[in-house]
């Protein structure tokens, strides 16, 4: 089998390599899948990059998430041989993978492997985000990176809530696709000034809550533009900058900064959350309710090509590996 590894971390392109070796066997409570679609999100850069919350083993396999058959089982499991499944675990990436059972989440036979292999890491963290954030009809919400898989995801999910949402972005050539998606407001803030922007839309009370996934200047102009006891949630560190906070904001404003990491939020959450969380999410994209968009496909010979090309500006959506 081929896969993708990394021996040292550091920058996708130079460090990766495709390499062979053998189809491993899985064990009791595992599953052998045969990867069909694995997309690569910021998460899978910044842990090839060393910079993530789990640290690579190294060496390492890379890739987060995908979608496949179920090609083997180990004792203890009960699954269907050929059956069609989204998974997450290290080592997505490659021809066939090992996944604890735990980890893989049946697909409905009529939902392609291209939208399956995303249903982990941006659509779970969307809806637990959304749900954490306790954001009602009417309420106003800033997505930071507005122009992000995540922040499309979460622009359709808030919309059917009632939720406004104002989605940052820094070309004009995304407000249209977000506006179709749902999105209440659209600001390019390489020309307009978010802070003014958001007291102009909510009547000077500004956001009740912010999803943020750059960091640095704009996390601090999203921050500013917060409403008394507003919360921010950070989940991403794209400028890998850090954010200057006005502590007498703060305090004035009774505002809070949470962290949010969807491993900790699938350990820490209500079982019955976790389980509305997967049920939603399945449906919504199998019926085409929530949509994920594809910008690009590339084999796994062409893994260069593809990490350049998911670090780039100018993507509409996620950039897909498929073996």
């Amino acid at each position: 089998m081929k896969k993708i590894i990394f021996n040292n971390a550091g920058t996708p392109e130079k460090i990766l390599e495709l390499v062979d070796s053998e189809i491993p066997t899985p064990q009791a409570g595992e599953v052998l899948v045969r990867v069909k679609a694995s997309p690569i999100n910021p998460s899978d850069i910044a842990f090839i990059n060393g910079v993530y919350g789990i640290r690579p083993s190294l060496p390492s396999g890379a890739g987060f998430e995908g979608a496949g058959t179920v090609e083997a089982v180990g004792a203890e499991v009960n699954l269907t041989i050929g059956s069609k499944v989204g998974f997450t675990a290290i080592g997505a990436w490659g021809e066939y993978v090992i996944v604890p059972a735990k980890a893989v989440m049946p697909l409905p036979e009529t939902m392609p492997f291209e939208v399956g292999c995303q249903v982990f890491v941006n659509p779970l963290t969307a809806w637990a985000m959304v749900y954490e954030s306790g954001l009602k009809a009417g309420e106003w919400l800033i997505l930071t990176a507005g122009g992000s898989t995540f922040a499309q995801l979460v622009v359709q999910i808030a919309s059917k809530k009632g939720i406004k949402t104002i989605c940052t972005v820094r070309r004009n050539d995304q407000v249209a696709q977000l506006k179709a998606l749902g999105a209440t407001e659209v600001v390019n803030t390489e020309e307009v000034n978010l802070t003014k922007r958001v007291r102009e839309l909510t009547d000077k009370k500004g956001a009740n809550a912010c999803f943020d996934a750059t960091g640095g200047d704009l996390t601090a102009q999203a921050l500013q533009s917060l409403a008394y006891k507003g919360q921010m949630f950070v989940y991403g560190m794209l400028s890998q900058k850090d954010t200057p906070v006005n502590n007498g904001m703060m305090i004035f404003k009774s505002l809070i900064i949470r962290g949010f990491w969807l491993t900790s939020w699938l350990q820490e959450a209500d079982k019955e959350a976790r389980k509305q969380a997967g049920a939603d999410v399945i449906t919504m994209l199998n019926s085409g309710e929530l949509k994920v968009t594809i910008d690009a496909r590339y084999s796994l010979a062409q893994y260069k090509e593809a990490v350049i090309h998911a670090q780039g500006e100018g993507r509409t959506g996620k950039i897909l590996i498929m073996p």
